[in-house]
């Protein structure tokens, strides 16, 4: 009777602690706190730095009592100018692989002009809204994932894997010193299975939300110069010659191809799953994209109504810069143009260009591949795997259960440097309104903004979905 009195006694204390239930309006207060100051902070490329955010970022992990390290890249021309990283871990059991949650520090610059209602910096809120650059591109998922590992390190929540927590610098437009950085000289400090980053969201039309977009894999920046040369004359004298005139034509044709279609994984899934939550209409042409008998109408409809969507079948060719000439009265002896190409990620860039050679069919136009990025290409992350099930199911939960969809994104984001050593990763984000990108609300516009409650809500799937991939089964 003593023994068994005595081992009843013990029990409680055998018993792990269970964490305390989370207050969320006090954590959405916290969020509030250092998403404005974050956003506070000009870490526009060019024009700001990222050592400020590091800096508050150090000091909120310190207080936290998380270990953080600090990467900088010198740099060489100018060893004063210092744009660091930080990684942050939370050490799990080691039954798996790391997560590595990511946010990029950085933000592209301002027109400060064009600010004309809040200010760039002000962290404004109105309207139910946060005003300011980066504020969904990309100190929301700085903030969600920042919340996530002080969430997971103050519950004490027992993990299966080690969390990683990544704010990079240079992602807007110079990866040498953030991703590309840290992926070939310190690659073993974020080695991971899996990755949440940036390039997701939640869609809403007309404030109700209609699905949940998870960026599986991305297009990869191909540059390209067209360059016409000729011989320089008096422009009272016509030359059938006339660069200008050759690059004109080149344009023209380039404008006027459209690269074959080619789906992956992701694309595939994409439209069939939008086809799901689509007007009868729209699930029509979604359905039929692959009918020999309706596909070419189908993509004559996507480029002129749909041009996003007629973006994901296809590596695209955009001219965007056309120069030639210093005076009106001058021939000049070269032209150039820009393409602005898009590559899907397993194209064959030699084969690309030889066939774009053939298409211009003038051997008067060197195509000159520009090599302004750096960025590879990698296979889609996988749909039939622990995140991605684990990915679909968080967001259900927490955005009323609509429809997941595999999206291919037709921009670029740093996954790609890390899908290229074979870490699955995954684009997430919060919810947005598909109305204010067209308004000049969205990312990189000239008054970025955010839902205050999107925010919130964000950081809850963020830390859950964490939460969920790697604490202790």
């Amino acid at each position: 009777m003593f023994r068994a009195s005595f081992l009843l006694c013990l029990l409680p204390s055998l018993v792990p602690a269970q964490p305390k239930p989370l207050d969320w309006a006090q954590i959405d207060q916290e969020t509030l706190k250092h998403f404005s100051a974050l956003v506070q902070i000009n870490s526009t490329d060019p024009g700001g730095s990222e050592k400020p955010v590091v800096d508050y970022l150090k000091s909120v992990l310190d207080k936290e009592g998380i270990e953080s390290k600090i990467f900088t890249r010198t740099n060489l021309a100018d060893p004063a100018i210092v744009r660091p990283n930080i990684i942050a871990r939370l050490k799990g059991n080691g039954k798996k692989k790391p997560l590595l949650i990511v946010g990029h520090t950085d933000t592209v610059n301002i027109d400060a002009k064009k600010w004309t209602t809040y200010g760039p910096f002000s962290a404004h809120r109105a309207g139910g809204h946060i005003y300011g650059r980066g504020t969904v591109d990309d100190k929301d998922n700085l903030t969600a994932a920042l919340m996530s590992i002080i969430l997971l390190k103050r519950q004490n929540t027992p993990l299966d894997r080690d969390v990683i927590f990544l704010a990079e610098a240079g992602e807007e437009g110079n990866t040498s010193v953030g991703i590309a950085f840290l992926v070939n000289e310190h690659y073993a400090d974020l080695d991971a299975e899996y990755c949440l980053a940036e390039g997701g969201s939640a869609v809403r039309t007309k404030g109700k939300l209609k699905y949940v977009q998870i960026q599986t894999t991305e297009k990869i920046p191909r540059g390209v110069r067209l360059v016409a040369s000729g011989v320089a004359g008096h422009g009272s004298v016509p030359l059938r010659s006339n660069p200008v005139a050759h690059l004109a034509r080149a344009v023209a044709k380039v404008a006027d191809w459209q690269p074959p279609m080619r789906l992956n994984d992701t694309t595939r899934a994409y439209f069939e799953r939008l086809a799901t939550v689509s007007t009868p209409e729209e699930k029509e042409r979604y359905n039929n994209l692959l009918n020999p008998d309706k596909t070419d109408a189908i993509q004559e409809y996507f480029a002129v109504n749909e041009p996003r969507h007629n973006s994901m079948l296809r590596t695209s060719v955009s001219p965007n810069i056309f120069q030639g000439g210093y005076r009106s009265n001058v021939i000049p002896s070269e032209a150039t143009a820009q393409l602005d190409i898009r590559a899907l990620p397993d194209e064959d860039m030699t084969k690309f260009y030889d066939t774009l050679r053939s298409i211009i069919n003038d051997p008067v136009i060197k195509v000159v591949p520009t090599g302004n990025s750096v960025r590879p290409g990698a296979p889609p992350s996988g749909l039939d795997n622990e995140a991605f099930r684990t990915i679909e199911a968080v967001a259900k939960q927490h955005y009323d259960n609509v429809a997941v969809l595999p999206t291919m994104a037709t921009g670029a984001t740093d996954m790609s440097f890390l899908r290229s050593k074979g870490m699955q990763c995954y684009g997430i984000g919060p919810a947005i309104d598909i109305e204010d990108g067209p308004l000049g609300y969205g990312a990189h516009s000239d008054q970025e903004r955010i839902l205050e409650s999107s925010l919130y809500q964000f950081v809850k799937f963020h830390y859950d979905l964490t939460a969920q991939l790697a604490a202790a089964k």
